[in-house]
């Protein structure tokens, strides 16, 4: 009886460095996938480029405003050295419980309620 032969390029056919490439390849893959991409970081900007945040007064509202422009009516800039740069950074969860009042004062928030 004849058996017939598969007619499609098989993985034994391939030349050594082909498969060892593919082999390499396959691997990083599943790297990735099972780590989640672990060493790359995201992160997500308090403000686009170009502007600069700003900060409710009396409450724990922002906004961000163009370079150059002051502040609207009920905001003001951050004091300097405490700007929150990243979403979840040191000061951005500090000014979720502190907010300026009306003479610039750093004072604790208001309870939301």
């Amino acid at each position: 009886m004849n058996t017939p032969r598969p007619t499609g390029l098989a993985a034994a056919s391939l030349p050594g460095s082909v498969r060892l490439a593919a082999a390499v390849l396959t691997s990083v893959a599943a790297v990735v996938a099972l780590t989640g991409c672990s060493g790359w970081e995201y992160r997500e900007y308090v403000c686009s480029r170009g502007e600069y945040p700003v900060l409710s007064v009396g409450g724990t509202g922002s906004a961000c405003v163009s370079d150059g422009e002051e502040p609207p009516a009920g905001y003001a800039r951050y004091p300097q050295g405490k700007v929150p740069q990243e979403v979840g950074d040191t000061w951005d969860t500090y000014w979720d419980t502190h907010t300026l009042d009306k003479d610039g004062k750093i004072i604790d928030a208001p309870e939301a309620g």
